[in-house]
């Protein structure tokens, strides 16, 4: 070997030693293998030191951990521990494929977590991973969406025309009507829908509808959104789009899913059908109310006429109905919705109306011109139903509708599709009793064509109440459901008038009378309870305090001087009268003060707790708010006073007690039944107690009944407008309400006429027609029933004002300006004496003078805040003990309520 040539560093223990250590191993019989017998480099380089090898160790080892993965570095490591395992020789011996490069790491289709990083680096993802899945994405929804619109189908405006009937049950489960199946509806060509018609439309609700794809991206990213939120599901926003929401009857769920597949029906209607068609098919399947469907049908609901002959004014109205009709129909809903009265419908409707014209002019579809020469809304008639519903029927079915689209899961819409049995709580013998009390009256005294300007507009109203349940037992909406509209049993606006009282009385029982003297800031929690006993001022013109002896005045300074019935002083020359026959003789003076004693916000709370609801209520910052100037429906006044007849619960009124489908149970009333304690039983029992004087010797005697007990409270309101009887035994409450008033004016407000004359009465008043109305009816429901007696009440409160009263010293002249009232005439005289303008008030204004004041005593207007409408002079006998045995003149409720 030459000694130029360049020897190769000898791995540990490796050399000659080893080469012994093989030599050795090999005598044991085995012949050792020649050098490079096996082919590897590492076989020549573990097996000794002496000959030249082909490769170089370390570079090579190197290059081979470079190439190498993490295993292949396990592996050298392992080799190279001490006291490893190096190859078939033990830790000694030769390394089992030493310096072999290990093959290169399996790609995955997914490299995350990434390969070869570390830290937070192993889990970014890659921009090629992202871009990929991304990709991956969108092909993903590209291919659902193709799937799904080849799915669907375009619908067509016949099928939207189904619909089953709806069977209503008496409360005996005996049938009343089937009704709804009957779709009002007439298909018209394109051509026959006036041009004026299209541009309302397109112009209130999808003003680029000639030119879009058939949906608008941010109205659907808006109702989802909303859905998103747990909030209620919005319409479609385009025409297109609506029109498919309305041809979709096969699943009228609002979930996205549905919202979805109605998007991709929407995108194949604008992709694959005539604007011209789908136009058409909108206006052919909208619903405009009245049960009409679609605008040839809508047309003749509400203008008596064929659609084509429709003039710009009429389509926009008709346009304005799409919005919904039961806030739009200047005829009102109330039984769907409190809201929706007549003349809240009637203005937005007109603002509605104005704004689609002033818009279609915008947009270059009408002409200034022509838009000009509509000042206000087209003459529209009165609804139309079909003469199975006639009678009351038709009422009652108004009335379960409403109940179950505002206390039900089930919408307007799908209940317009039918397939329901309901079942009602009405007894169609309290039903007939009633319209045969109301008929009884009507026949015999109103006599529209014998005396038109007295009789003529005459209107009935009244419900009968569970008191036990809240049960509505019988209505009595109008003489025809298909002639007259309005259910007069659900609110029509007629002020109620002193059937208010009770709740005063309730007030003063529960939360009592601030103390006067006290601090103002604590007057609220130092109170007294007030007995019925209690003494009040009965005197006419009394000048109304606040509880702390200073005068009330209104917003313009003006002070309000209480007249009673007739301008009646009661009990002078101290003219103090209780509580129980100030209730009994319907005393104004002394109510409107102990309203303003126990606090306005209280009486309003009693009034709430007793079941009234607020929007129908006026504004409680006026005295006169205790004298009934709301206009509560007849069926809440029977609620309200059941809640009295019931010891203080107070349950809701319901029509509805059972609704079932195809599929079984819809609703149950049961489950939703609920009862609160509105008044201690010791507070209700003595409203009872104080009721009952006043139909057994007040102003309601007129409803006595044979054998029972009975409580009540007559009624009359601001120029003798309308009357109220309101009572009730302890198994039924009933409320009767009459008034004047012209439904057929369907472009005019609904003004309230009044009744001076009517039926040939001087006056009308709780105890002439309404209280007689009750007593028949009453008679007949509760025949055969076992006569059941009030609980005895138990004594409460403190007897307030017990005191005795000064001298009273008559005043020359009263200047002034007294509360709105009927104007006495110069003959009418008031025997008992005035005080003198020196005279002050007891601690809860029992005893005050009536001079001074500059003001009208309530200047907002009639029918709001007891205000001032005009009303005609009047002569009446007062000055006695008790009130007109007539009960003449009525202003709040006087001697008759």
């Amino acid at each position: 070997m030459s000694e130029h040539r360049r020897k190769l560093p000898q791995p540990q223990e490796g050399g000659r030693a080893a080469a012994r250590r093989g030599q050795s191993g090999s005598s044991s019989g085995r012949r050792a293998a020649p050098r490079g017998a096996t082919g590897s480099p590492s076989d020549s380089y573990g097996s000794g030191g002496e000959e030249e090898r082909p490769y170089g160790g370390r570079a090579e080892a190197r290059r081979a951990a470079q190439r190498g993965s993490g295993g292949g570095r396990r592996r050298a490591a392992d080799a190279t521990a001490p006291g490893g395992r190096r190859g078939p020789g033990g830790p000694n011996g030769p390394a089992r494929g030493r310096g072999r490069a290990p093959g290169p790491a399996k790609k995955r289709i997914i490299d995350y977590p990434r390969a070869g990083k570390y830290g937070v680096g192993r889990w970014v993802p890659s921009w090629k991973l992202v871009t990929g899945l991304f990709i991956g994405f969108c092909g993903s929804l590209v291919a659902v969406a193709g799937i799904a619109y080849a799915m669907v189908s375009v619908p067509k405006v016949a099928d939207t025309a189904r619909a089953q009937n709806n069977v209503y049950y008496w409360a005996d489960g005996s049938e009343m009507v089937a009704t709804g199946g009957e779709t009002n509806r007439q298909i018209i060509n394109y051509s026959q829908i006036p041009e004026a018609m299209r541009y309302a439309v397109i112009s209130q609700e999808n003003k680029t509808f000639e030119t879009d794809s058939g949906i608008d991206p941010k109205g659907i990213a808006r109702a989802f959104l909303n859905m998103a939120k747990g909030g209620q599901t919005q319409g479609g926003s385009t025409i297109t789009q609506q029109y498919v929401k309305n041809a979709m009857l096969d699943d009228q769920s609002q979930t996205i899913s549905r919202k979805f597949k109605e998007i991709f029906v929407a995108i194949k209607v604008g992709a694959t059908v005539k604007k011209e068609d789908i136009m058409a098919g909108y206006l052919n399947s909208a619903y405009y109310g009245r049960g009409a469907y679609g605008i040839q049908a809508a047309a003749r609901a509400y203008f008596n006429k064929d659609a084509v002959k429709l003039d710009p004014s009429e389509c926009a109205f008709l346009a304005a109905m799409l919005k919904g009709a039961t806030y739009y129909d200047p005829a009102g809903a109330t039984t769907f919705d409190p809201a929706a009265t007549p003349d809240a419908n009637r203005k937005r409707a007109k603002a509605q109306w104005a704004d689609t014209l002033n818009k279609e002019v915008q947009y270059g579809h009408l002409s200034a011109a022509v838009r000009n020469t509509y000042k206000d809304l087209p003459k529209w008639q009165n609804p139309r139903s079909n003469t199975r519903l006639s009678g009351q029927v038709g009422y009652l079915v108004d009335l379960a509708k409403g109940y179950i689209i505002n206390n039900t899961k089930i919408t307007a819409n799908q209940l317009q599709q039918g397939g329901y049995s309901i079942h009602t709580t009405f007894d169609k013998t309290k039903v007939d009793a009633l319209t045969k009390a109301v008929d009884k009256v009507r026949k015999a005294n109103i006599k529209p064509k014998l005396r038109p300007k007295t009789d003529k507009y005459v209107q009935f109203g009244g419900a009968s109440v569970d008191p036990d349940t809240g049960a509505i037992q019988a209505i009595y909406g109008g003489e025809d459901a298909t002639k007259h509209f309005t259910n007069n049993a659900d609110q029509t606006g007629a002020q109620v008038g002193s059937t208010f009282k009770p709740f005063v009385l309730a007030a003063a029982m529960s939360w009592g009378a601030r103390n006067p003297n006290g601090d103002p800031v604590q007057a609220q929690d130092e109170r007294t309870i007030v007995s019925p006993k209690s003494l009040y001022s009965g005197k006419n013109k009394l000048k109304i305090q606040d509880y702390d002896h200073t005068v009330w005045k209104d917003k313009n300074g003006n002070e309000w001087l209480q007249k009673n019935d007739g301008g009646q002083s009661y009990n002078p020359p101290s003219y103090k009268i209780d509580l129980r026959e100030a209730m009994r003789e319907s005393v104004n003076s002394a109510y409107v003060q102990l309203g303003m004693d126990v606090g306005l916000d209280k009486v309003k709370e009693s009034v709430l707790d007793a079941g009234i609801l607020k929007s129908s209520l006026a504004s409680a910052n006026y005295p006169s708010f205790s004298l009934g100037t709301s206009s509560p429906s007849a069926i809440r006044m029977a609620g309200a006073y059941a809640t009295f007849a019931a010891s203080g619960k107070q349950r809701e009124p319901y029509s509805v007690e059972k609704i079932t489908d195809k599929d079984g149970t819809k609703f149950l009333h049961q489950d939703v039944a609920k009862t609160k304690q509105a008044f201690t039983e010791q507070v209700a029992d003595n409203v009872t107690d104080v009721l009952k004087t006043v139909v057994e010797k007040g102003t309601g005697t007129n409803a006595q009944l044979t054998g029972r007990e009975v409580a009540g409270k007559t009624g009359t309101t601001d120029g003798n407008k309308s009357a109220w009887f309101v009572g009730y035994t302890p198994q039924l409450s009933t409320a009767i309400g009459m008034y004047r008033m012209d439904d057929n004016e369907s472009n005019k407000g609904r003004e309230f006429l009044q009744m001076y004359g009517t039926g040939g009465e001087k006056t009308i008043h709780g105890a002439s027609f309404p209280s007689q109305i009750w007593r028949d009816y009453m008679e007949q429901a509760l025949k055969g029933k076992k006569a059941v007696d009030f609980p005895t009440p138990e004594d409460i409160g403190k007897v307030l004002n017990d005191t005795p009263s000064p001298t009273v010293t008559p005043s020359a002249t009263e200047s002034a300006t007294e509360s709105p009232t009927p104007t006495p005439s110069p003959s009418e005289s008031v025997t008992s004496p005035s005080p003198s303008t020196s005279e002050t008030c007891g601690n809860f204004g029992w005893n005050c003078s009536d001079t001074g004041g500059t003001g009208t005593g309530g200047t907002d207007t009639g029918g709001t805040d007891g205000g001032v409408s005009a009303t005609p002079t009047e002569t009446t006998t007062s000055g006695s003990t008790r009130g007109n045995a007539n009960g003449n003149g009525g202003i709040f409720g006087g001697p008759n309520g």
